[in-house]
């Protein structure tokens, strides 16, 4: 959420870096409202100074022992007119907090002026594709092939966009899930935590997914949701709480499945596990002090690029323009990995910087020796989505026969097993 004391001040600056991200901010709404606000507190302020001095006449009359009826009556009609006023403007505080509610962060200054994903900034590579002598499969054929992803099954189960992995596919799965929590946790200094894969209202109110997205989420009958990502339940270990300042950083990391309805990818991604409503992801969230943000960001990336270079997996680092840029975020780096069976790169972490913007709607402060609460700054970053890395291992790893090749460092998870082979 931004501040409103921003807009208050700045209202046409605000407007114009929301501009930056092709949002149109309806100023002449705020304004009005805005107008109406500081109206019906100057009011409320000269009926309660009417009422105060009508109070004294009322008490120095019954102390005389004289008739007080009228200005009595007067503070009966003031008092009803103060009720009216004070409903109104309730009704007013909640509109502008449905407006802020509904706005982006405001994108920082380094972040590259864009539309789309064609305007993304492309800031380094990393590793060269492999030259195959042999014509490449992509994920499905090599998993089918190997009888060890079972598509059509999944889809009996459940729907499309669900993949069912059988024997040494689902180790593997599990073996890159195992590596990342341990690369995290013994590398990169992250605590390990395990969260609730149902959330409240509340917590997805605090990490920005509502009121804007839900029609993104899977909402149970209960009104509770499946998460979408484990950034909503870590990063709502902080809501509402104040934090010792010498405690910062927090570095949590969680695996868990994640759920998104996939509801405005129609027709995207249909094949295979690119895009798919339960995947598993782990995930890296920070709480660390304003001036460290920029940094930390920095830092995180680098620990989600070290699970790509451990697997020699070739990859590259965008910074996402204006135009591309998530609801809260105020700058991110995606990370995508090669992938020959499409012969392109394709996301495998977005790591984002969100500055004050979810702490505000969480109320996750810190505090700094004996000073005020102050809001601190939240960042998350995939390390890795395990699907998509799946995925780029079976597709860089493939082998003329249709056997795969297990990387190195996953070995010691997969029993010193070094080769995915047919019925195996």
């Amino acid at each position: 959420m931004l501040d409103i004391q921003l807009l208050r001040k700045d209202l046409n600056g605000v407007s114009a870096q929301l501009a930056r991200r092709g949002v149109q901010f309806d100023t002449f709404r705020f304004e009005s409202l805005e107008a109406e606000r500081k109206d019906i507190q100057t009011r409320t302020q000269d009926l309660q100074s009417q009422r105060n001095a009508l109070s004294r006449q009322i008490g120095i009359a019954k102390g005389k022992g004289e008739d007080a009826s009228e200005a009595m009556a007067q503070v009966v009609g003031i008092n009803d007119q103060l009720k009216v006023m004070e409903e109104r403007l309730g009704d007013i505080q909640d509109e502008l907090s449905d407006i802020l509610l509904t706005l982006p962060n405001i994108p920082h200054e380094s972040v590259p002026e864009g539309k789309g994903e064609a305007d993304n900034a492309e800031i380094r590579r990393v590793g060269v594709p492999r030259h195959f002598d042999f014509q490449v499969k992509d994920h499905v054929d090599i998993g089918e092939g190997l009888d060890l992803l079972d598509l059509a099954t999944a889809a009996k189960l459940a729907s499309s966009r669900f993949a069912l992995m059988r024997g040494d596919l689902a180790r593997l799965h599990r073996a890159l899930t195992q590596f990342m929590l341990d690369t995290h946790t013994r590398e990169h200094g992250y605590e390990e935590v395990y969260v609730p894969y149902l959330v409240n209202a509340d917590s997805m109110r605090g990490t920005g997914q509502l009121p804007k997205f839900e029609e993104d989420l899977f909402k149970l009958s209960n009104g509770m949701y499946l998460i979408p990502t484990a950034e909503v339940p870590v990063t709502n270990i902080v809501r509402d709480e104040i934090v010792a300042g010498e405690n910062l950083p927090i570095k949590l990391v969680a695996h868990t499945p994640c759920f998104r309805s996939e509801a405005g990818s129609y027709g995207k991604d249909t094949r295979g596990m690119i895009r798919q409503h339960q995947f598993d992801k782990v995930e890296m969230v920070q709480f660390v002090r304003p001036e460290d943000s920029y940094d930390a960001l920095e830092t995180l990336t680098g620990h989600a690029e070290a699970i790509l270079r451990k697997l020699d997996l070739p990859y590259r680092v965008v910074s996402l323009c204006t135009g591309d840029l998530g609801f809260s975020s105020a700058k991110t780096y995606d990370l995508e990995v090669w992938l020959p069976g499409q012969n392109t790169y394709r996301e495998i972490s977005s790591c984002s910087n969100f500055e004050a913007f979810q702490a505000r709607r969480m109320q996750a402060r810190f505090r700094r020796d004996q000073g005020k609460p102050e809001l601190l700054h939240t960042l998350n970053g995939s390390g890795l989505a395990v699907g998509r890395a799946l995925v780029a291992v079976l597709e860089n790893y493939q082998n003329a026969d249709g056997s795969v090749t297990i990387p190195e460092v996953l070995r010691p998870y997969m029993g010193g097993m070094s080769m995915l082979n047919h019925g195996h």
